[in-house]
């Protein structure tokens, strides 16, 4: 056999089944077997009966070129081919024909295998609804129509039939073969396969013996009777086998119909018996219940069309379905695995946070400390001044990844004094821009003075990245800032004469990471997150952020935001009260802090006592009094929420006692924790003596106040 040839073997022109396919289904040998018996079924059917029903035998040869591997394929197609020989010699045909038959039969097999294998793919998975009606209409119709016109060929060349005979005989050949090739092919690779089913079968086996017998029990009545054409009593038990079954029960189901239905009719039993022929002299030759079993071949036709596109239907829903909650189920641990990836995500920031914070304290606060002292010379105070940069540099790299990580946490309305706001959030570029040499204005309308609402700590960062670029890309000229108000809206306004930006990084200039040279040589530092971070900051303020820029002119970013006037809030922020020494403890597990906010707060004369842990603070406070609580919320034995939550719980007056958490846990969330466990303000570390004493400012006089209304209560 040469159908492996160039065109055939490549592609999904293959005839042969792919070597590397899983060998499934009986053995070669078990399909010639089944080809004989077939073959020795219409030999008796013809030579008793004078009928044929149908011919499943090339049916079952197709079924095996599909299902085996070349070389059995092969060694099949020989065997049969001489059984179909062999069997023509005894059934005493013509020698032409006995070879003819033979060769006709074998073009029928291999013009449907080389068309099904290329329309319905190599692995001719007939539980597919889509491939099922590929195979049927075509390879097995084309096939059947391709030997059936070589027969009438052939026989109008020998010219021993009349027009009306041959026209019969050849409609007859052509749908017993093609009603075999539907029916018994497809049940073949179906149960040579039905290992792919295995997880299909949603009903025990109760169930399946009583969906088979009472498909059988109906077929057997309605050809077991001639009294009423009663075809139809099969579908019902069919139908409801083929939802519930898979497709291998499926096509046993149809081959039974098929086999009880066939013996009964060719035995002259069942309603087919009784169909009225119209009286043709021409086909008096032909027997009767040839000429009726036209009937039986379209009954046959329907169940095929009927049963298998529904259990087909059926299995691939089923299989969807399992495939959907397979899905599900993988999307549920995923979810899972994501909110514990973000659960970790938080306690790693939330740690990141503290563990930076903390060596960034005794930076930049003995920084600052070391500034004030009178005993420097010039070069000392610069040195000191750049290390003090660095750090806050350090600072607020860290606080920017952080922030991006996080996703910004919720936004915090307070009133803030828009002066006193945009001189801290743009004093570092200042300072930066008299290094440089460059001017750096800050010009507030008259209407944009004054208190208003908003959330100082988004506004800060956001004022801070754009005054820190806006020097950073400034060789010459200077920088401006104007604000003024448009209604009950903020517009501040960032103008530099620096380098500009082209159109192309203009385009991408809010996107994270995003720098305008990210190349090694690049003459600007930066990580690329300012920028995006101020329009989250600025989007989340339910505000809007422009930029306009001209290459080597300069840029302008435009910030427009609501921001409410509200009334000021009377308070000093300069130092501690000095109405009185204050006594204070320091509470942190870090030599360095405590060391560091001894020193700040010795220099306002205030007193001071130390505890390394919680408990030592709680003992501390019980014991003494004292005026303020400097207390750190991550320390070993008891933290500062615990030992909060323990002075509140003692008697008066100790559990009134101010207490202002000074920690590196700096998220919003943290702020809130420390105030819902009863501490009085929140400190975020690295601490400067300015902010320090404003924080503890602010505490104090709330609780004074706090007190007064009580007493007035």
């Amino acid at each position: 056999m040469g159908f492996r040839t160039k065109t055939l073997g490549r592609g999904r022109w293959r005839f042969f089944r792919h070597d590397a396919g899983q060998a499934a289904g009986p053995p070669a040998w078990a399909y010639v077997l089944l080809f004989a018996a077939c073959q020795l079924l219409g030999q008796w059917s013809l030579s008793t009966l004078h009928v044929m029903v149908m011919w499943p035998a090339n049916a079952v040869l197709l079924a095996a070129v599909l299902q085996l591997h070349r070389r059995p394929a092969l060694a099949v197609l020989v065997c049969c081919f001489s059984v179909n020989l062999i069997g023509n010699v005894f059934r005493g045909q013509p020698d032409v024909f006995t070879l003819v038959n033979a060769v006709l039969n074998l073009v029928q097999v291999l013009a449907a295998a080389l068309l099904a294998r290329r329309l319905c793919g190599a692995a001719l998975d007939m539980r597919r609804p889509a491939r099922l009606f590929r195979f049927a209409l075509g390879a097995a119709v084309p096939a059947v129509a391709l030997s059936t016109a070589l027969a009438g060929v052939i026989a109008l060349a020998t010219g021993r039939l009349s027009p009306e005979v041959l026209s019969f005989r050849l409609h007859h050949l052509f749908d017993m073969e093609l009603l075999a090739m539907m029916i018994f092919t497809p049940s073949l690779l179906l149960l040579a396969r039905s290992h792919r089913f295995s997880k299909d079968a949603v009903a025990p086996a109760a169930e399946v013996a009583a969906l088979m017998g009472l498909v059988v029990i109906a077929t057997v009545w309605g050809f077991g009777q001639t009294v009423a054409p009663i075809l139809f009593v099969v579908f019902p038990p069919l139908i409801l086998l083929a939802f519930r079954l898979s497709p291998p029960w499926t096509a046993l189901a149809v081959i039974a119909i098929a086999v009880i239905g066939g013996a009964a009719t060719v035995t002259g039993h069942g309603p087919v018996t009784q169909t009225h022929v119209a009286q043709n002299p021409a086909l008096s030759s032909i027997p009767l219940i040839m000429r009726q079993m036209n009937v039986f071949h379209l009954f046959l036709l329907m169940v095929v069309a009927t049963a298998l596109p529904i259990t087909t239907l059926s299995s691939e829903r089923r299989r969807l379905v399992a495939q959907l909650r397979a899905r599900t189920a993988a999307a549920l641990a995923a979810l899972q695995r994501a909110e514990a990836a973000d659960v970790a995500k938080s306690r790693f920031l939330a740690l990141m946070s503290h563990e930076m914070r903390t060596p960034l304290t005794g930076v930049t606060g003995y920084a600052d400390l070391l500034a004030q002292r009178p005993c420097l010379d010039e070069e000392g105070r610069r040195q000191v001044e750049a290390l003090r940069l660095c750090g806050e540099a350090m600072l607020r790299l860290v606080e920017d990844l952080l922030e991006v990580s996080r996703g910004g946490g919720e936004v915090m309305l307070r009133p803030i004094d828009v002066r006193a706001l945009i001189d801290e959030a743009v004093a570092p570029a200042r300072e930066w821009a008299a290094v440089r040499g460059l001017d750096f204005t800050v010009s507030i309308a008259p209407e944009a003075e004054g208190t208003v609402l908003t959330d100082a700590r988004r506004l800060r960062q956001t004022l801070h990245h754009l005054s820190g670029n806006a020097v950073k890309f400034t060789s010459r000229g200077g920088v401006d800032i104007a604000v003024d108000r448009v209604d009950e809206r903020l517009r501040i306004a960032v103008r530099d004469t620096g380098c500009g930006m082209s159109d192309a990084v203009l385009s991408g200039v809010f996107s994270l990471f995003a720098q305008a040279d990210a190349s090694t040589s690049r003459a600007h530092e930066g990580a690329g997150v300012g920028l995006a971070l101020a329009k989250t900051h600025i989007d989340r303020l339910g505000g809007t952020i422009g930029v306009e820029s001209v290459q080597w002119t300069g840029t302008t970013f435009t910030l427009i935001l609501p921001a409410e006037v509200v009334a000021a809030a009377a308070r000093e922020a300069d130092a501690p009260r000095d109405d009185g020494r204050i006594r204070v403890l320091i509470v942190d597990d870090h030599p360095a802090n405590r060391d560091l906010l001894r020193i700040m707060l010795q220099a306002a004369d205030c007193e001071t006592t130390e505890a390394r842990d919680g408990q030592e603070a709680l003992d501390a406070v019980a014991a003494g009094a004292f005026d303020l609580v400097l207390m750190d919320v991550r320390m070993p034995v008891m933290d500062g929420l615990a030992a909060t939550r323990a002075i509140r719980a003692l008697d008066a007056p100790v559990c009134d006692l101010p207490i202002l958490a000074v920690t590196a846990e700096a998220m919003p969330e943290d702020a809130a924790r420390c105030l819902a466990a009863g501490m009085d303000g929140h400190l975020a570390k690295p601490v400067t003596q300015a902010r320090l004493y404003a924080a503890v400012t602010e505490v104090l006089d709330a609780t004074a106040e706090r007190t007064a209304s009580a007493q007035a209560a």
